[in-house]
């Protein structure tokens, strides 16, 4: 039988690139365009991952494309670090007056979500003038040493790395329908901070040693973990007691994701540092970390980097903020989210695999189970539907242990989200 040519590809692949990275499913990309995607030999795919969640404004969008050509001609590196760049000065400006909170505020620019996570971790310690910082189980920052220790997703992100950045300490985050101390929502009177203040801050760690705590507005790979609308606000109150940094990382929430520009617009909260990087330059490398001025005024030389403030990504964040804005996408992630809901809570209706449907905006999971009483996660089913929607023509994100994650690019119109969403439940049928 011949062989095709992705097969060639992912053979050579394997003997030059390293095997650390998480490839779950056999595509070789050639090219995409809006919501689809392309593979190499010109098979077709719907698109729910969005390059997980970077493409919010769509593959290849020209509007993008133009920005960045032009840019090129002019230049494509001037070493932000050592140089001023109008760019950059714009489009901190334009993130300063789109992130939550009417005050005074400044940039730092980064290459990648880890990296942004580092500066708000540096930060943090830098001016708070300590070092133990509060995590959630379940969390993901990134793979870089603070940000894998501030980590609690998964024990291969960890293993063999020890030991970590000291002075991390990680609490249970709210997963309602798999609550760790066994209780329900709202009964439990938001049990997950009870215990984060009376047992952690009162026989753990001493608050005035915390510098801050870093959460995601919505946990994204353990399977878009929604938690309940006033929890944010409370542990917001809670930092604000104890005098700890509310650090929101935004990396797979921002740029309308959420139904908003950011998720802590639709929680209420205002975070002293947010950190953006995915979708914010739609595809090209670019992170920021945004903090209040008066946190984010250390000294020259304290922190830098050669590629922050890139010409070509800060051209293409301020095209695709423009677009996101003009094509009101915020809109258009909020409407879709809950039809897509409303979809997958019929779908469980009709199939017992389904434990449990969650979601905000485009960040939509559905979780498998082999049994709805006990709960115990199908692993290998999600594994299967992901593969069987693969090779129908769908492209989903794998989440926790048995999560399916749902993340179009915005773009997408309802005609083609519901298309995508027919061949999920075919897949769920076989499955």
């Amino acid at each position: 039988m011949k062989k095709s040519k992705a097969d060639s590809i992912i053979k050579r692949d394997k003997k030059v690139i390293s095997p650390s990275y998480t490839r779950g499913i056999p595509l070789v990309v050639e090219r995409g365009q809006g919501p689809y995607i392309w593979d190499i030999e010109g098979k077709k795919y719907m698109d729910f991952t969005a390059g997980i969640a970077v493409a919010n404004v769509g593959h290849a969008n020209p509007e993008l494309i133009k920005a960045v050509r032009d840019q090129a001609d002019k230049i494509m590196h001037n070493a932000g670090t050592d140089f001023y760049n109008e760019l950059g000065v714009e489009l901190a400006e334009k993130l300063c007056d789109i992130t939550p909170g009417n005050f005074a505020k400044r940039v730092f620019f980064t290459n990648s979500g880890a990296e942004t996570v580092e500066c708000a971790f540096k930060l943090a310690r830098w001016y708070k003038k300590g070092f133990r910082m509060i995590s959630f189980l379940g969390a993901f920052h990134g793979r870089t040493f603070g940000a894998m220790t501030l980590s609690g997703s998964k024990l291969i992100h960890r293993d063999h790395f020890s030991p970590l950045v000291p002075g991390v300490t990680h609490t249970p985050y709210p997963y309602c329908y798999r609550c760790p101390f066994d209780k329900e929502y709202p009964s439990c009177g938001m049990e997950c901070l009870t215990y984060l203040e009376d047992i952690i801050l009162k026989r753990v760690v001493p608050p005035d040693e915390v510098v801050g705590i870093i959460v995601e507005p919505v946990q994204g790979e353990d399977g878009y973990i929604v938690p309940p609308k006033n929890f944010h606000k409370e542990l917001s109150k809670l930092c604000k007691h104890y005098g700890f940094l509310y650090i929101a990382d935004e990396i797979q929430n921002g740029f309308a994701r959420s139904g908003k520009w950011f998720a802590s617009d639709v929680f209420g909260v205002k975070p002293d540092i947010i950190c953006l990087a995915k979708a914010i330059a739609g595809g090209l490398p670019l992170g920021a970390c945004i903090a209040k001025k008066e946190i984010m005024s250390w000294p020259s030389g304290s922190h830098a980097s050669t590629f922050s403030g890139n010409p070509l990504s800060c051209a293409a964040s301020l095209a695709s903020i423009d677009f996101i804005k003009k094509n009101k996408l915020q809109r258009n992630a909020e409407k879709l989210g809950k039809f897509g809901l409303k979809r997958l809570r019929e779908m469980k209706e009709r199939y017992k695999i389904i434990g449990d449907v969650r979601g905000l905006g485009l960040m939509l999971g559905l979780e498998l189970v082999k049994d709805r009483k006990t709960k115990k996660p199908a692993s290998n089913k999600m594994k299967s539907l992901v593969n069987h929607a693969f090779k129908n023509g769908l492209l989903l994100l794998y989440g926790g242990k048995s999560t399916p994650r749902i993340a179009p690019p915005l773009v997408i119109t309802k005609e083609e989200f519901n298309s995508g969403l027919d061949i999920l439940e075919n897949c769920l049928k076989k499955l």
